[in-house]
């Protein structure tokens, strides 16, 4: 393991204190003033080099100082086009082009819809589908997280949601054991019990992330596409965070080589080099709106510079093929995380697919899940060690970016367990 560059005590950045930071208490904040980077390492104010193995918020699929993206949008932004959500322009045509092209086969002849966020491409997507349906009710997962508004809060299965009276009743929890076909506890038995002619959607991440990351059995969506098509309802597949090559493919559930009628994007479609998010939907559901109103849009719909950043970042997935290299170093993770594991008892289980990983941890020499405090102690040794990742509860998460090289990515899995090793040694 190469050792970090040693930290340096730095001054809190001046706009600490005027401006809020997320899901935390403002107190408990740490910041750190991000200054540039290149690849899979971004650099702080101190000059210390950090080791991204969390993709900054599981978006920065193509790295940091990316070249293409770059210059994408220095060129968007020198143009400063200023559009209404009517217009039509090279970018805003490029973007949909793309997004078809790379879409799973049966949505291929669909349209996009383009807007700021996957949370905003999940809210828009159960609106197109009670649209298109007529119908009232949405299934969504009771282990799951489909974006923070209050909307798309209602319709997931995340602790973030608690202690908000939520206004949107449409939603029917599903304590999904991954069966999708007959049994307790199925999909279709919670169709049935709901009554089928109320149900418009079923709304399911490619693969849970955030709660956990739990990558479905093979056929999986296969079974859920049939499903669905039984009871003539709507399959809403949020790959905001699984989309991209995060799983090894270009969307989750290209594994099953299935087609939901409704596809939403977030995350690594601009490679989070500008706000961005879409719906992918089929020719079908298009087709629907050729004489009906589509009862959807917002105010910076199909931004010039949201479009810029998905055009270029298609094309940098494209031309650099990491979506097979992410599939190639998910093989490597499965073959490296066995061995790290062997000699550190205390941890539970490390799952995975492609370069989207969660390690599970307990305390030590018990089955009990790892406390507050001793995952408080390893967020601060990581820091340490500068390597930046993601940790909930006793999680830790290694989602890197795609242009990770797999040098690299054992330094950081090295990094990790030595973090481990020492905070389960004290």
């Amino acid at each position: 393991m190469r050792s970090p560059r040693p930290p340096r005590p730095s001054p809190q950045p001046p706009q600490a204190n005027k401006a809020f930071f997320t899901w935390t208490a403002q107190k408990d904040a740490a910041p750190v003033e991000i200054v540039g980077g290149q690849g899979a390492t971004f650099i702080t104010a101190d000059g210390a080099h950090w080791l991204d193995l969390g993709s900054m918020v599981w978006n920065a699929n193509l790295g940091h100082g990316h070249p293409k993206m770059r210059a994408a949008m220095i060129a968007a932004a020198e143009q400063s086009l200023l559009v209404m959500p009517s217009a039509v322009f090279s970018e805003k045509t490029q973007a949909a082009e793309r997004l078809l092209d790379v879409a799973p086969p049966g949505l291929a002849s669909g349209k996009v819809f383009l807007c700021l966020s996957g949370a905003e491409a999940n809210e828009n997507a159960v609106k197109i589908a009670l649209q298109v349906t007529g119908r009232s009710k949405i299934i969504f997962r009771d282990r799951s997280y489909h974006g923070a508004t209050l909307g798309m809060l209602a319709l997931s299965g995340d602790p973030r949601k608690q202690g908000f009276n939520v206004g949107v009743s449409i939603g029917v929890p599903w304590s999904d054991p991954y069966l999708a076909g007959p049994g307790e506890g199925s999909l279709e038995a919670l169709i049935q019990a709901e009554g089928p002619d109320t149900i418009a959607a079923v709304l399911l991440e490619g693969v849970v992330g955030a709660n956990g990351v739990y990558p479905p059995p093979h056929s999986y969506y296969r079974n859920i596409r049939q499903i669905c098509d039984r009871y003539g309802i709507l399959f809403i597949a949020d790959e905001v965070l699984s989309g991209f090559g995060r799983t090894g493919r270009w969307f989750a559930v290209d594994h099953d080589g299935t087609s939901p009628d409704l596809l939403t994007c977030g995350k690594g479609l601009t490679g989070g080099y500008a706000p961005g998010g879409a719906v992918i939907a089929s020719g079908r559901i298009a087709r629907h709106f050729d004489d009906v109103p589509l009862r959807c849009g917002l105010t910076n719909y199909a931004h010039p510079l949201t479009c810029a950043a998905i055009a270029a970042a298609i094309d940098a997935y494209k031309s650099e093929s990491l979506i097979p290299k992410a599939a190639r170093l998910g093989e490597w993770c499965k073959r490296k995380f066995p061995l790290w594991t062997r000699n550190r008892p205390f941890i539970r289980e490390v799952r995975g697919v492609g370069l989207l990983w969660a390690v599970e941890l307990n305390e030590p020499k018990t089955n009990i899940a790892a406390t507050p405090a001793r995952m408080k102690r390893l967020a601060k040794t990581m820091q340490d060690l500068r390597i930046h990742l993601h940790k909930r509860d006793n999680l830790v998460f290694v989602a890197p970016p795609l242009v990770i090289s797999e040098e690299q990515l054992e330094d950081g899995i090295e990094r990790l367990g030595a973090a481990l090793d020492e905070v389960w040694s004290q």
